[in-house]
This record gives C-alpha cells, sequence and structure tokens, in this order.
C-alpha cells in the first residue's frame, strides 16, 4: 500500500530579525490510508508547524512533501486550496466557529467555500451534524452550546463535504474529561468509516487512543510506537 502523506527530509525555518529560527528539522514521516495516529510534544517542539504543512497551509523551507501523490509546493494558491477543500477537514482547539452563525450555518459556510450548491449544503450540513449526535441543536448559536457541543460542530464542519483526511489540532485542549471523552469516541467512529485521522497533541492520554504515536521535540521525531 502507498502513504497516503509521505514527508521527505522536511526542514522548516523561520526569520525572526536577524536571527533564523528552525521549526522542524529533517522530518520523514508515511501516513497510510485509514491511519488513526497522533503526533504528540510540548508547546513549542513543532507539531503545530507540522501540522500546517500537512494541511497544506505552509509548505516547507526544504524536503518533498506528497499529499496523496501531490507535491504542494509545485501549486498555485488557487490549487492548494481546492486541494484543502476537497480532501482536508481541519479541527482546531478554539473550535472557530462564527459566533453570529447557528451550527448548521457555521457548516453550510465551510461547503460554500467549497462550491457545494446551496440546495446540497444544507442537506449535508444536517446529515454531518446528525452524524456527530447534534439534530436538536442545528438552530443553536456558539454561545448556546457548551464547549463539547461546539466542537462537535466543528467536527461537522470538516467531515460535512466527506474529505479523507481529518487533521485535528488539540481537539479537546480546552474542554473538560467528559467532553473530550466524547470528541475521542466521535474521531474514532469516523476512523472506523475509513477517515484517515492525525490528531495533533500534548496530552499523552489522548495519544495513547490512537493506532500510532509520532513523537516530536526541539523540531526532530524522537519517537514513532505502535
Amino acid at each position: 500500500m502507498k502513504p497516503l502523506i509521505l514527508l521527505e527530509h522536511i526542514t522548516k525555518y523561520y526569520s525572526s530579525g536577524e536571527n533564523q529560527v528552525t521549526a522542524l528539522n529533517d522530518i520523514s514521516l508515511e501516513i497510510f490510508p485509514g491511519e488513526l495516529i497522533s503526533i504528540i510534544g510540548s508547546s513549542g517542539s513543532g507539531k503545530s508547524t507540522l501540522m500546517n504543512i500537512l494541511g497544506c497551509l505552509d509548505l516547507p523551507s526544504e524536503g518533498s512533501y506528497f499529499l496523496d501523490g501531490i507535491n504542494p509546493n509545485r501549486l498555485s494558491d488557487k490549487e492548494l486550496s481546492k486541494i484543502r477543500n476537497q480532501k482536508i477537514g481541519f479541527i482546531f482547539q478554539s473550535f472557530n466557529l462564527i459566533p453570529s452563525l447557528t451550527a448548521i450555518e457555521n457548516v453550510e459556510l465551510q461547503l460554500a467555500y467549497g462550491g457545494i450548491e446551496k440546495k446540497r449544503r444544507h442537506s449535508l450540513a444536517l446529515s454531518a451534524l446528525q452524524r456527530v449526535g447534534l439534530s436538536d441543536r442545528v438552530k443553536h448559536r456558539p454561545n448556546q452550546m457548551s464547549g463539547g457541543q461546539q466542537q462537535r460542530v466543528a467536527i461537522a464542519r470538516a467531515i460535512a463535504a466527506s474529505p479523507p483526511i481529518l487533521f485535528a489540532d488539540e481537539p479537546t485542549g480546552n474542554l473538560d474529561s467528559r467532553s473530550s471523552e466524547e470528541i475521542m469516541r466521535i474521531l474514532k467512529g469516523l476512523n472506523r468509516e475509513g477517515r484517515t485521522i492525525v490528531i495533533i497533541t500534548h496530552d499523552p492520554q489522548i495519544a495513547a487512543q490512537t493506532q500510532k504515536r509520532i513523537c516530536i521535540q526541539d523540531g526532530k521525531i524522537i519517537s514513532e510506537t505502535d
């Protein structure tokens, strides 16, 4: 089986005044279709920078990255946006919901960005919210929902267009233990349905629930365990 995601000697530099900061240093990694993996590390370890590259939100300074055989370095901004809309769903720690929109409107907006026509957007958004157990909250705004419910809206937004890959950056970081368990139950269920899921986390208890754990420190992979 060919890897869905392939990183070969990825390095990422940032300029800080007259200094150059190395956020990632010679990262090589394979992720296969249907895997549930975690990338674990402390704050400043480089894990979020790695997710930005994996999600085509940023490009490496050196090395090669292939997403389903495609090299993002060779794509225009418009082509990168199309790849993100078709292949990737993002889930963030801070939910990133628009406060003035209802749950279903937040999900529909993401589908609109993907060019999906209005009638189908509503159907897909409703189905996604049902999938995460929020069929009774579709008309609620973020301030009318708990943190766990807001994160479930964010998951619905990420899966509504059925992308094959989900990237979750600290998806339980702002939640209590009960809500965290519910979010992980949903993510593991989505993985069993065939989605490839990469969870960025600093929490060993979250990482322990994944099939593969990649530990990153000072921009380098220091261990990889199944």
